[in-house]
């Protein structure tokens, strides 16, 4: 039987199945290819002229030299002793909460199915500042408590949003009464705080690159390297989860098991971000929503959020630097204030759209 030339035209312009030895297969969107390409050669590009940026200006030629092992020894201590790990801990911070934030999104099947407003952060900054205003902790166990106190807050918002399943909105307004509640634990230990713990845990609120190391590099880098594939594998599953649990179920997901191991990696995405950089607001509500409107796929898009959410971030890290002048802000900060605009312009699209 003979294929109309329109079908055939419409199934070539689709997406490509990619077949691999051993009966595996992909598909590839042209379109969110280009994308994804393109968005890792803006976060490379991001990536050296933030390594040149600082008091003492460094070409881009320079860097690349520098970092290909042929720079001066003056640029090899600044870029490789003192820049390269602060670019470093934002690429891994941006991609974490970039992919974390499509996890939510699609597990909630609701945009505003953010790590920002289901409490995880908060979750985090309570561990963190239980360290540092009661037991009086180093960096280290900073970052631990931050890790505990934000697995131990997703845990509590998942059972509390149970209920013969998850449904997006129940988990969206647990969320968003756990992050209330732990607003109010986060100001009182603030009030018990004596001046210099106070002060420190302000600085660790407000979310910051500054002074990044390689001592946040590595169990940063770690924990991206067991966690992105685990979401990764699991994206074809969350796919079919977007089409309801029915339809999931009958395509053979196992989707609370696959919902719960989805939930634990995003939260420990979320709470390492957290650690090595403390709260960094609205990356992980933008980021999905943008690479998904730039690729135009009604999927999670894990990658390219993951992207998106490192070019986000490196460029607020860039600003932060320079579109103020001398004075240097957090970078917590700047994406508080350009994500503070987004969320009210998605609002705003999601209710003409009677979504909420």
């Amino acid at each position: 039987m003979t294929v109309p030339t329109k079908l055939r035209a419409g199934r070539q312009a689709g997406p490509r199945p990619l077949r691999i030895p051993g009966g595996v297969s992909l598909r590839l969107e042209r379109r969110a290819l280009a994308v994804g390409l393109l968005l890792a050669v803006a976060a490379l590009a991001l990536a050296v002229v933030l390594i040149g940026t600082g008091d003492f200006q460094i070409a881009p030629a320079d860097v690349v030299q520098t970092l290909l092992g042929n720079g001066t020894p003056a640029n090899d201590f600044i870029v490789n002793d003192l820049r390269l790990p602060r670019v470093l801990v934002a690429l891994l911070v941006g991609a974490s909460l970039g992919m974390s934030g499509a996890v939510f999104q699609s597990v909630s099947r609701n945009p505003l199915g953010s790590p920002d407003l289901l409490g995880f952060g908060y979750g985090s900054a309570v561990g963190a500042l239980v360290v540092i205003i009661v037991f009086k902790g180093g960096a280290t166990e900073v970052a631990l408590g931050a890790l505990v106190g934000g697995l131990i807050a997703g845990l509590a918002v998942y059972v509390l949003a149970y209920k013969r399943g998850i449904n997006g909105y129940r988990l969206v307004l647990v969320g968003i009464g756990a992050s209330a509640m732990l607003v109010a634990v986060i100001q009182y230990l603030l009030t018990k705080a004596q001046l210099v713990e106070a002060t420190r845990a302000m600085v660790w609120l407000t979310g910051s690159l500054a002074g990044r190391d390689w001592g946040q590099v590595w169990p940063l880098l770690v924990a991206c390297a067991v966690l992105f594939p685990l979401v990764l594998g699991q994206g074809r599953a969350l796919r079919m989860m977007e089409m309801g649990d029915d339809a999931a179920y009958a395509l053979g997901v196992r989707v609370e098991r696959t919902r719960l191991l989805l939930m634990v990696a995003g939260i420990l995405l979320t709470t390492a971000a957290s650690a090595a950089a403390g709260p960094i607001s609205f990356v992980a509500l933008a980021a999905p929503q943008l690479a998904r409107r730039l690729t135009r796929s009604p999927g999670a898009g894990l990658l390219t959020a993951a992207l998106m959410g490192a070019v986000l971030l490196m460029l607020s890290d860039w600003a932060s630097q320079r579109a103020f002048g001398a004075d240097q802000l957090p970078v917590g900060v700047v994406t508080g204030l350009v994500g503070g605009v987004y969320l009210l312009w998605l609002l705003v699209t999601e209710r003409k759209a009677g979504r909420i």
